[in-house]
């Protein structure tokens, strides 16, 4: 009821929709299971729209609501254009401290490690120089390249106390998970070279407290029915099977360049389109390389596909290709877009083994080498050309089994085990 002190309280620090990120949508899906599972305040605090222009975002009128009990919360930027940087962390530990002073038992999630966990700890020694001693349990989800990115360049730049502070707010939680076990060995890889440098002990540490907590996704009803899929296609021009789909941001490390290249040489590409979906920071670039293909004439873009669109576009295509590559800035920790197309149904997925995309995937993906344009043609054909319809939906089925795993609902009771009563 409206004016009722909560009982009992979910907070998650992410970068929230409208970013273009699955672990965006990951905050979304443990808001969701938290109301199911009796929180009755679930606050989401993310950044004010304005701090995320350089980000790819999807439109404000895509995003789709969040259920009545979830708050999302952007607090505005602290001081002027005189405080050239932290001006909304500090809006964001400001807001924190509010809500950690009041006396409600809450849990607080941090999803991306920076800035988000030192958020929280900030916040909190902010409480406890109050003098208040806040029920606060907190869990920090590393996502891979938000630490293993930050903390290796401080590394080969020399620059200790940064990494120290990164490990250190991290490690501040009273739980620490990363998203795959991938993950949570690039961060031990990360914490022992610090180790070895500078003597410290983050590796030993993060071996023993880090656990493995999956990206929760929304597994119900994402099979759309026949009749919608084929009605979203008709609105875009596209026929069910008739096009080859990647869905995802557009960055080096995604493929595309590679995806363009290998449907170029494809025998496929005289009977399926390219349908690429997304926008982000190659999406010039990569509109270039396809005007310059010998198959333009069929290649599409589409960069705006909202959230529901994305469930039909993955159900409709004859195959999902994302050929994901290691870059120095970015590698794949898990990949969630690859189980939404898993459970969405259409054709097998087309992807690399990449960083924790095995994990995401399992034996049920087509798995092609990194950077090989040859191979993504060589798949595609085989999946378009080769492949009967009754192979096609086996593999449909055995993926969407494998990825009922990462049902929110299931990695909410994981991840919170143990939790629920405490809070």
């Amino acid at each position: 009821m409206p004016g009722e002190q909560p009982t009992r309280r979910l907070v998650i620090v992410v970068r929230a929709d409208p970013v273009i990120c699955g672990h965006s949508g990951e905050a979304r899906n443990l808001a969701e299971a938290a109301l199911q599972r009796g929180f009755d305040d679930v606050r989401i605090v993310t950044w004010p729209l304005e701090a995320l222009t350089r980000l790819p975002l999807k439109p404000l009128d895509s995003v789709l609501p969040y259920s009545h009990g979830i708050t999302v919360e952007r607090p505005e930027a602290v001081g002027d254009y005189k405080v050239p940087d932290g001006r909304y962390t500090a809006g964001m530990v400001g807001r924190l401290v509010e809500l950690f002073c009041e006396d409600v038992p809450t849990v607080c999630l941090s999803l991306y490690l920076t800035p988000h966990a030192s958020v929280v700890m900030e916040a909190l020694a902010v409480c406890r120089s109050l003098g208040r001693e806040p029920s606060v349990t907190t869990i920090a989800e590393a996502v891979g390249s938000d630490i293993t990115n930050v903390v290796r360049t401080c590394v080969e730049q020399g620059r200790f106390g940064a990494a120290a502070h990164a490990f250190t707010s991290y490690l501040g939680h009273d739980h620490c998970v990363a998203v795959s076990q991938y993950t949570k060995d690039c961060i031990v890889e990360a914490a022992d070279l610090v180790d070895a440098r500078w003597g410290t002990t983050f590796g030993s540490r993060c071996r023993t407290r880090i656990a493995i907590s999956y990206p929760a996704i929304d597994c119900q009803s994402k099979e759309p029915e026949d009749c919608l899929v084929r009605a979203a296609l008709a609105r875009r021009g596209l026929d069910r099977d008739g096009y080859v789909l990647f869905l995802s941001r557009l960055t080096p490390e995604k493929g595309v360049d590679d995806l363009i290249d290998g449907f170029a040489r494809a025998a496929a590409r005289d009977h399926v389109r390219l349908v690429i979906a997304g926008t982000g920071t190659a999406l010039e670039e990569m509109c270039e390389r396809a005007r310059r293909s010998p198959v333009a004439d069929r290649i599409t873009f589409l960069d705006d596909v909202d959230d529901a669109e994305k469930w039909l576009l993955m159900a409709g295509c004859a195959a999902f290709v994302l050929p994901s590559k290691p870059t120095p800035a970015f590698v794949e920790t898990f990949c969630i877009t690859l189980v939404e197309k898993m459970l969405a149904g259409g054709g097998p997925v087309i992807t690399t083994s990449t960083g924790g995309i095995p994990e995401a995937v399992g034996d049920t993906a087509m798995i092609v080498p990194v950077a090989s344009p040859d191979s993504v043609a060589a798949a595609i054909d085989e999946v378009v050309l080769e492949l009967s319809a009754d192979e096609r939906y086996a593999r449909t089925q055995k993926a969407r089994q494998h990825a009922l795993q990462f049902d929110r609902m299931s990695v909410f009771d994981r991840l919170f085990e143990g939790l629920l009563a405490r809070s």
